[in-house]
């Protein structure tokens, strides 16, 4: 007798319709890319972040003018958000203690300033979004100055967008004509010079007025001090420079937007950490000679597809620094940057 004689039939013996299987209502929900659309979203300014947190401002310049805590929606956890962007928020938007916002979306950009590791690398850290201006803090000594950096800042300034000021700190300590030399060919850059004791705020302040001016420079140059000197409740951390190094500590340890107000007007200050260099992988290469406008004139002679590098056959700029028309350390510097860009893989056919 078989095995399956208790069965009238092999089907039987497989029947599983009795069989309990327990619902997974996760599994079984359709899947969906759908958002809400958050049309009751209000759209503040986001003026620093902090471990996951966001610091907003909403109604700015109305009566109800306030701040309050934010975090980040979970859609947007790919999407950088950074001070001076204007973010969508829902939630709990009254900012007051325990509360918690939500954002949920990023206004489009005007500006976007960022910088790489170095050179070669293409991955980019954002600093500040939507600043019309930069101001580049320098010192004329103590760090002594470094003209290559501020070259950096001009590119990355242009490549955003950005109007570039500069500032030059602690011209007590040294004749800073010789730097300022270096940057004669711009002529729309304007410049401040100051001491301590003797800094020109008002005129800082009426540049500053109507725009959101991102504030960058090397450490112990005296940005924060500066910062204070225009914005005085920012209570910005000050440092000093190393006597054995010559750099200066890191004090502004996070950027943060901060309202400047004078009798002619308000703006925005953007305070942003010392930095020590500055990368252009992100930058698009046809932007740096555009950094250097008496320089790309004199370009404008070079035959088709020049390099402007030292070996470029009759390369305009070569030309023009071995008749004594151009400065050599301009032109220099200028193909320092470009050789670090032709060396390097194009990020571009990537």
């Amino acid at each position: 007798m078989s095995w399956l004689g208790d069965f009238d039939d092999e089907d039987e013996l497989y029947d599983e319709s009795d069989v309990r299987v327990r619902p997974n209502p996760k599994a079984n929900r359709p899947r969906t890319k759908r958002r809400p659309a958050h049309d009751d979203a209000v759209i503040g300014r986001v003026l620093g972040v902090d471990r996951g947190r966001y610091r907003v401002l909403l109604d700015e310049g109305d009566e109800g003018e306030h701040e309050i805590t934010a975090s980040r929606a979970r859609e947007l956890r790919k999407t950088p958000i950074v001070t001076g962007d204007r973010a969508r928020v829902v939630g709990d938007t009254s900012g007051d203690e325990g509360t918690l916002g939500r954002i949920v979306g990023i206004e489009e950009r005007t500006s976007l300033l960022r910088r790489s590791a170095d050179d070669t690398d293409v991955v980019e850290r954002v600093i500040v979004a939507n600043a019309d201006q930069m101001l580049i803090v320098v010192a004329a000594a103590d760090p002594p100055p470094r003209p290559r950096l501020v070259d950096r800042y001009l590119v990355a300034a242009l490549d955003a967008g950005i109007r570039p000021l500069m500032v030059v700190t602690k011209t007590d300590l040294a004749d800073p004509s010789e730097f300022l030399a270096h940057f004669a060919g711009i002529d729309d850059l304007r410049v401040f010079l100051s001491a301590p004791g003797k800094w020109p705020i008002a005129e800082i302040g009426d540049a500053l007025v109507g725009s959101s001016t991102v504030f960058v420079g090397h450490s112990g140059v005296g940005k924060s001090t500066l910062v204070n000197a225009l914005v005085p409740d920012a209570d910005r951390a000050t440092g000093h420079v190393n006597e054995v190094t010559g750099r200066g500590r890191h004090t502004s340890s996070s950027t943060e937007s901060l309202r400047f107000r004078s009798d002619a007007g308000s703006g925005w200050v953007i305070d942003t950490p010392g930095v020590r260099s500055f990368g252009l992988g992100h930058v698009d290469p046809d932007n740096i000679l555009r950094a250097y406008p008496d320089l790309d004139a004199v370009a404008g002679d070079c035959p088709r597809g020049c390099t402007h590098l030292p070996d470029a056959p009759d390369c305009a700029l070569n030309e023009a620094v071995a008749a004594g028309s151009l400065p050599s350390d301009r032109v220099q510097s200028l193909q320092m940057l470009l050789e670090t860009f032709a060396s390097r893989d194009d990020p571009w056919d990537r």
